[in-house]
C-alpha cells in the first residue's frame, strides 16, 4: 500500500474540511483521535480513515474495526497527518465522517424532557463541553441557537469526548424560531440570570416539567430580549466570593439539577 502524502488529492480534499465553509459544502467533517474515531465508527457514516504507520500500531483495534466496516484506510506520512490536524501534537488518526446535525424538528419534539439551548456560543471548547455534559445527564438534544459555533469544529468535537455522536445536535440561526418551536412542543423555557426571580435551590417543582435551558454567550451572556422570552429566569446561588460562573460550569449545574429532579420523579414508588 502506497503511503499518502500531503499532496495526495485524497489528503488535500480532507484537509479542506478543517474549514467551516468546506464542511458546509460537502456535509463532511474530520474526527480526530482514538476516542472520536471509535465513536464515529460506532454511530456515524465514516468514508475514510487516515492513519500514520506509528498510529496504526498504537490503534490497531480501531483500524481493524474500520476495515471490518468497509471503511477505506489510507496510510499517511507524519507531515500529511499534521496537515490533517488542528492540534499541536497530532494523534495520527483522522476519520472523514458525514456531518451529524439534525433538523430542529427532530431535536425538539413533544416527547422532549430536557434540552440544552446555548445561544450565540462562540467558543468551540465550551460548545463541546456543553454537549458532553448534556450527554452525561441524559438530555434529549442540544440546540445551538443564533450565531453559534459549528459543532463539527475540531476543538468542539474533541471537547465533546465522543458525546457529539451520542445525542442529536441541531443548529438554527433564527433564535425566534427555536423559542417558538420549544413553546409549540410544550417545553418550558428557563434562562440563567444572576438576578433571576427563582433560586435554583427552590426550583425542584418547576424542574420536574419538560425543560429547555437557555445559556448565553461566554462574553456577553444571554441577550436581554431572548431572556425575556423565557418562562422563568433562574439564578444559581453563589455562596462564596466568586463573582460569577463560566458558561460550561453554569450549564453543568442547571442541567444536572433538572436531570436529578426528572430522574427522581420517573422512578417507581416502592
Amino acid at each position: 500500500m502506497d503511503t499518502l502524502t500531503e499532496r495526495t488529492p485524497r489528503v488535500v480534499s480532507a484537509v479542506k474540511l478543517l474549514r467551516t465553509a468546506e464542511r458546509r459544502k460537502t456535509g463532511r467533517f474530520l474526527a480526530e483521535g482514538e476516542n472520536s474515531v471509535t465513536e464515529a465508527l460506532a454511530a456515524a457514516r465514516v468514508h475514510e480513515l487516515f492513519v500514520t504507520e506509528a498510529a496504526a500500531g498504537r490503534y490497531a483495534t480501531v483500524v481493524d474495526e474500520a476495515r471490518h466496516k468497509g471503511v477505506r484506510v489510507g496510510i499517511v506520512t507524519e507531515r500529511a497527518a499534521a496537515r490533517l490536524s488542528d492540534t499541536v501534537t497530532p494523534p495520527g488518526l483522522v476519520a472523514v465522517c458525514d456531518t451529524l446535525d439534525v433538523p430542529l424538528a427532530e431535536a425538539v419534539t413533544p416527547r422532549s424532557r430536557l434540552l440544552a439551548v446555548p445561544v450565540a456560543v462562540a467558543e468551540p471548547g465550551n460548545a463541546g463541553t456543553l454537549i458532553r455534559v448534556s450527554d452525561a445527564v441524559g438530555a434529549d438534544a442540544v440546540v445551538l441557537a443564533g450565531d453559534s459555533v459549528d459543532p463539527h469544529n475540531g476543538k468542539c468535537v474533541r471537547s465533546s469526548a465522543g458525546s457529539i455522536f451520542h445525542l442529536p445536535v441541531a443548529r438554527e440561526r433564527d433564535t425566534d424560531r427555536v423559542l417558538a418551536t420549544l413553546a409549540e412542543a410544550g417545553v418550558q423555557i428557563l434562562a440563567t440570570a444572576a438576578d433571576g426571580e427563582i433560586d435554583l435551590d427552590d426550583a425542584d417543582e418547576l424542574l420536574a416539567a419538560p425543560t429547555a435551558w437557555l445559556f448565553g454567550n461566554e462574553a456577553h451572556g444571554l441577550d436581554p430580549q431572548v431572556a425575556a422570552r423565557a418562562d422563568h429566569r433562574v439564578r444559581i446561588p453563589i455562596r462564596g466570593r466568586a463573582e460569577s460562573l463560566n458558561l460550561a460550569t453554569a450549564a453543568s449545574i442547571c442541567l444536572y439539577a433538572s436531570a436529578r429532579v426528572q430522574h427522581r420523579a420517573a422512578r417507581p414508588i416502592t
